[in-house]
């Protein structure tokens, strides 16, 4: 009955305490109020049965039940219909340059970098549903592999499909896949525009300047996040590819030019992270994902419907009827 009810000044039900005490009040003067003749026989008194004097506790019955809905209709009873609209404004553009090379299939991260990479960034890109994202690979060279879109269904299966392959030219040009993410984003219109850059190694190839092409993220007001993946000392990695066309693997030293992605990420205003093992690298992104927020308005719209009329009349009607009882049928005081 009272489902989807909400009562606005509850304070009004401690009057339903006095209930309970004018049913003891009644109890007690009932019979004060029932005029008593003794006689010692009732022989020569013709005897009836009537069902009206036991039907005179109606009236009272009616009585306090009408005071129930009255104290009931002052603690004002009242349904809430609460819409909401959600307005996101403009998001934040996000690309995430991927270094492929070779070095990726070292096996120090689980099953190896490049694959640790691609879950880790899947579930990134899951959780930004508000957020253009664009992919960018990038070796000895760089190409963009998705355009900054918000369709995620696309972004995630080209994540998936990305692999190594002796088709880009070999090495690490972390100033060409920085300039080509730049590329991308200098003419969005989002509030925000974020690169997220990681490598395994050195800058060794391409025609670029890292630090010219940081100089234009700066310039196109583009966040940079660089990460470094890969433990600290030794990593089992690729080092020839055998006439099968399979790797032969060994353990070489990992070098990273921290200082280089320290000094991108600092120019642009971003931050770098060093990913020595999977839950690390996990770790990074979820700071990401902390660090970059978009903002979602919520517009609440609450309808409210009073209820308490429908008591203060039933109350009425209840009254009026035992007025009528007391004045007609019984005509007597209660």
């Amino acid at each position: 009955m009272f489902e989807g009810i909400e009562f606005l000044n509850k304070e009004f039900f401690w009057l339903l305490l006095a209930l309970p005490l004018a049913v003891l009040w009644y109890i007690l003067k009932h019979k004060k109020q029932t005029a008593e003749l003794k006689i010692s026989s009732l022989k020569g008194f013709k005897i009836t049965n009537s069902w009206l004097p036991k039907l005179k506790h109606l009236l009272f019955v009616l009585r306090l039940v009408a005071l129930a809905l009255l104290i009931m209709a002052l603690a004002r009873p009242q349904t809430v219909d609460v819409s909401t609209k959600t307005k996101t404004t403009r998001g934040i553009d996000i690309v995430m340059a991927i270094d492929v090379s070779a070095s990726m299939l070292a096996k120090d991260l689980s099953p190896n970098r490049l694959e640790a990479l691609k879950k880790v960034a899947a579930e990134f890109i899951k959780g930004r549903p508000n957020d253009r994202i664009g992919l960018v690979e990038y070796a000895g060279e760089s190409y963009t592999k998705t355009p900054i879109t918000s369709d995620k269904a696309i972004v995630i299966r080209s994540l998936k499909s990305i692999q190594y392959n002796n088709i880009i030219e070999g090495g690490t040009a972390i100033g060409m896949g920085l300039a080509t993410s730049v590329n991308r984003l200098k003419d969005s219109k989002a509030t925000s525009k974020v690169i997220i850059l990681l490598t395994d190694g050195v800058n060794n190839s391409g025609f670029i300047d890292p630090k010219i092409a940081s100089e234009l993220a700066v310039e196109y007001d583009i966040k940079t996040y660089t990460i470094g993946l890969g433990t600290n000392g030794m990593a089992l990695s690729p080092v020839r590819i055998l006439p099968n066309g399979s790797f032969q693997y060994g353990r070489i030293q990992v070098e990273i030019d921290e200082e280089l992605l320290k000094e991108i990420a600092n120019v642009t205003g971003g931050k770098y992270f060093r990913a020595t093992d999977n839950r690390k690298l996990e770790e990074i992104y979820d700071e990401i994902n902390k660090l970059e927020k978009t903002e979602i308005e919520e517009f609440k719209f609450y309808n409210y419907e009073e209820k308490y009329r429908s008591l203060v009349i039933l109350a009425g009607l209840l009254l009026i009827i035992e007025l009528l009882l007391r004045f007609t049928i019984f005509r007597s005081f209660v």
